[in-house]
């Protein structure tokens, strides 16, 4: 890439993700001129499909195969279906992603092909791309990483909603046309034909989407391994590790979130002089993740050890906690418990502070005493981002626009 393509490149990745594609869009304008775009790729959990443009027919399931069958390193250009019909496309793969992501531009019919240097910068600038989102991905930063779920929640409810409601009308459709009573034999078996093809497109569809949304747990347990290994390759330390059964799948921000708690307490545990094994586990019940990590050393590890950064924001921003038991002579097992699914919405309450969570009410009353983010982040051993959601989120849930209102209502209840 040349410099001018790398400074764009630097300019893209330092927006907003939700204004990433356009601006891929008006980079690659001058190289390949395209009427829309779009991608579909596995950073994120909620909001995998993302477009651009005129075509508001075109689906993620027409990009599904242009991810699947797409060669990182070797953009694709030819007519593919797109909002329902034949078009030209450039379809550019990268694996810079877990599963992949693919960038597709739908082009004028009459479009020329697009030379190799056109194709080789559109290469280079989606695998750059492809990484920053993967590394939003992987570091699960709590700010972001709560509104991936909260998006990923009522996505999922919608698509079950859709989905419950398609199945019904298309299976009684099916059985009115099975019915005896009709006698034009042939447009009956046409019309089931038909209809039996939505309903394998619809769980199709369902299908294609939980692939994006989740992660089997066995392949991120595996992941997790293959990052922990590194760290302990030039040390005395031996890693054991216990895999969950497989068979089970994990929320896509549920498993990243907790692939970096425990690459966060592993590195707390080897400041451990006297550590010399380390077992890293993965446990799945009905309803919670425990990612374990357990040492052999002195068992001297107190909480406050485990620090006041992201470690702890990860695990309240998915309603989880962190538990950790240390015996004297034994060692110290620190237990991040992850719920699978996110917390229920509260139950409409009395007053609105009845509303607010244990975390939010703590801080609340700090802005009520007239404190600012900082001394409330020191105060409560979080990050001045995380004070920061924390109020938003107080000043949402009461209803208030200032940080003045809500120290009223706080005065007022107590």
């Amino acid at each position: 890439m040349d410099a001018l393509t790398l400074t764009a490149a630097y300019e893209i990745i330092r927006q907003p993700l939700g204004e990433i594609l356009p601006e891929v869009s008006a980079a690659l304008a001058p190289l390949i001129p395209h009427v829309d775009a779009a991608e579909l790729s596995t950073h994120c959990a909620h909001s995998p499909f993302k477009t651009l443009g005129g075509t508001a027919l075109l689906t993620g399931a027409e990009l599904a195969p242009l991810l699947a069958s797409g060669i990182p390193g070797e953009p694709w250009q030819g007519r593919s279906v797109i909002g329902g019909r034949p078009r030209e496309v450039v379809a550019v793969t990268s694996h810079a992603t877990r599963r992949g992501a693919v960038l597709v531009l739908v082009r004028e019919d009459s479009a020329a092909p697009v030379d190799e240097a056109g194709l080789a910068v559109a290469q280079a600038l989606w695998d750059l791309v492809s990484g920053h989102f993967d590394r939003f991905a992987s570091e699960a930063m709590p700010g972001t990483l709560a509104r991936s779920r909260a998006a990923a929640d009522t996505r999922a409810r919608v698509i079950a909603e859709l989905t419950a409601s398609h199945a019904t009308a298309l299976s009684g459709v099916l059985g009115v046309l099975r019915s005896r009573a009709l006698d034009d034999a042939t447009a009956r078996t046409t019309a089931t034909d038909l209809a039996a093809s939505a309903l394998i497109e619809m769980r199709a569809a369902q299908h294609r989407d939980r692939a994006l949304a989740e992660e089997p747990a066995l392949e991120a347990f595996e992941r997790l391994a293959a990052e922990l290994r590194p760290m302990l390759r030039h040390t005395r330390v031996r890693l054991d590790l216990g895999a969950p059964d497989p068979g089970r799948s994990l929320a896509a921000d549920v498993a990243h979130s907790a692939r970096a708690i425990v690459r966060a307490l592993l590195l707390i545990v080897l400041e451990q002089d006297s550590v010399r094994r380390v077992h890293v586990g993965w446990q799945l019940t009905a309803h919670e993740l425990r990612a374990s990590v357990r040492d052999d050393g002195a068992g001297a590890l107190a909480p406050c050890d485990l620090g006041a950064g992201t470690v702890r924001d990860r695990i309240e921003v998915l309603g989880g906690r962190l538990d950790i038991d240390a015996l004297p002579g034994w060692g110290t097992t620190i237990t991040a418990v992850v719920p699978l699914a996110a917390p229920a919405a509260p139950v409409e309450a009395a007053h609105p502070l009845t509303g607010l969570g244990g975390r939010e009410l703590e801080v609340l009353r700090h802005l009520a005493l007239g404190h600012r983010n900082r001394r409330i982040g020191e105060e409560l051993h979080i990050s001045e981002s995380t004070v920061k959601f924390h109020v938003a989120n107080i000043l949402n849930k009461l209803g208030v626009d200032s940080r003045g209102e809500a120290a009223a209502l706080f005065h007022a209840a107590a």
